[in-house]
């Protein structure tokens, strides 16, 4: 009994996402629309909308869409106790200023792949951990995921900051400048998403790359199964992020052509 109130709780708990009460909003309109109008046109696009807007906003097409991005990252990657790395590198995932209380924050994807990135130095018993990345605050990226890194345990002196890159793309160029050796091994880690497209520029300065993902978008199910399938926010979000991936992938595609 207990248990099938939690579900109950979790699906009406679902109702007061914004999506959802959108996608019930434009159910309405579509019924009243199909019932009042002579002129069918304006009704099929409605519906067309709807269709779009509630597959992009449910779990089930939101992971599928997420595995098809990420699957070539979803296999174990059992650390070798002999293997050693020469560098982490860990790109940052944006920040923040509060003006009203004069500091800059870490957003949550460079807070999840720091955390992971500081573990992989740990378990591959990595010489340096370069953190990359300028972002929007005061504080850049590189420099708040290095004070973090310190934190956990890190020694300053292990530490690199690459504070000048933007994007993708500089964040390769930016690290190719401080390695003159080519050959070392290094263990990328950004989130799954994210990953594809950073190991290929990577790969165009350094033969060896092992990808280290953290923040999986994908998830296997679990929770309440009808949550599933009602239009939530976060899945949206998260389709939002695969589309911009892939139009990131496609214009690094031909910018180098």
């Amino acid at each position: 009994a207990d248990k099938n109130m939690e579900q109950l709780y979790d699906i009406f708990k679902s109702f007061v996402d914004p999506i959802f009460i959108i996608f019930i909003l434009l159910l309405i309109s579509f019924l009243i629309c199909l019932i009042s109008s002579k002129k069918k046109g304006g009704a099929l696009f409605l519906f067309l909308t709807i269709v779009l807007l509630y597959g992009f906003s449910i779990q089930a097409m939101s992971n599928y869409l997420n595995y098809k991005l990420e699957k070539d990252y979803i296999a174990s990657h059992p650390v070798d106790d002999k293997m050693a790395l020469d560098v982490i590198v860990v790109l940052g995932g944006g920040n923040y200023d509060i003006h009203a209380l004069n500091k800059t924050f870490p957003g949550d994807a460079t807070t999840v792949r720091l955390a992971h990135a500081v573990q992989m130095y740990k378990e591959y018993n990595a010489k340096y951990l370069v953190c990359s990345g300028k972002g929007d605050g005061k504080i850049s990226n590189a420099e708040l995921m290095a004070k973090m890194a310190q934190d956990f345990g890190v020694p300053k002196e292990r530490i690199r900051i690459e504070a000048k890159s933007t994007n993708t793309y500089e964040h390769a160029v930016e690290f190719n400048k401080m390695f003159v050796d080519k050959d070392i091994k290094i263990g990328l880690v950004t989130s799954a998403y994210h990953m594809k497209r950073s190991e290929t520029e990577f790969r165009k300065f350094f033969s060896n790359v092992l990808p280290l993902p953290s923040d999986y978008l994908y998830a296997s199910p679990a929770g309440t199964a009808a949550v599933r399938y009602i239009p939530q926010s976060q899945w949206l979000f998260n389709n939002t992020l695969v589309f911009k991936e892939y139009i990131g992938m496609f214009w690094y595609s031909i910018k180098d052509i």
